[in-house]
């Protein structure tokens, strides 16, 4: 069975109380409305997870809260703390536990940035891409290999998008 990643970096996330830990940043309200429109895309794209492994951070967490409402059968996130402000590496080794034929990553840059052009065999026919802003999210195909395979270009980039180019 082919392998599919969806790898989101968060949405964008408040600043406007500087006491807060950077750990415990809320989403701000365009935060809150990308990732509704993120799930809204995914779903009317089919691109929908089996398992979804998430940073602890609360403005990851809070976006999958956004977007988990428009897919049906949502799974729960499985948090991995290891994913707050990963590198490429531990990204890796996280997917290479996954068990999902389609698995979704939600992450911080510059780790998720650096990952997402790792992966691929080539950049997706985005100049967002090499920026990977707040929101940013990559479906990627691996083919039928087994997660503990996956490598560094090793997927093709399926689509790409960031929440600005869905809001109409």
């Amino acid at each position: 069975m082919t392998k599919r990643l969806i790898l989101i970096r968060h949405a964008k996330s408040a600043w406007d109380d500087p006491l807060i830990p950077d750990h415990d940043r809320p989403l701000n309200p365009r935060g809150e409305g990308a990732a509704r429109d993120l799930g809204q895309w995914l779903a009317s794209r089919g691109y929908l997870p089996g398992e979804v492994l998430c940073s602890d951070a609360l403005r990851t967490r809070a976006t999958w809260d956004g977007i988990a409402p428009f897919l049906p059968n949502a799974p729960a996130p499985v948090l991995k703390p290891a994913l707050y402000h990963a590198g490429s590496d531990v990204m890796l080794a996280v997917l290479r536990h996954a068990t999902a034929d389609t698995v979704c990553i939600l992450g911080h840059n510059p780790g998720i940035a650096e990952f997402a052009h790792r992966l691929v065999k080539h950049p997706p026919l985005s100049t967002e891409f090499q920026k990977y802003p707040t929101g940013a999210t990559l479906v990627a195909d691996f083919g039928d290999i087994a997660w503990a395979d996956a490598g560094y270009g090793m997927a093709e980039p399926a689509d790409f998008i960031v929440p600005r180019e869905l809001v109409g």
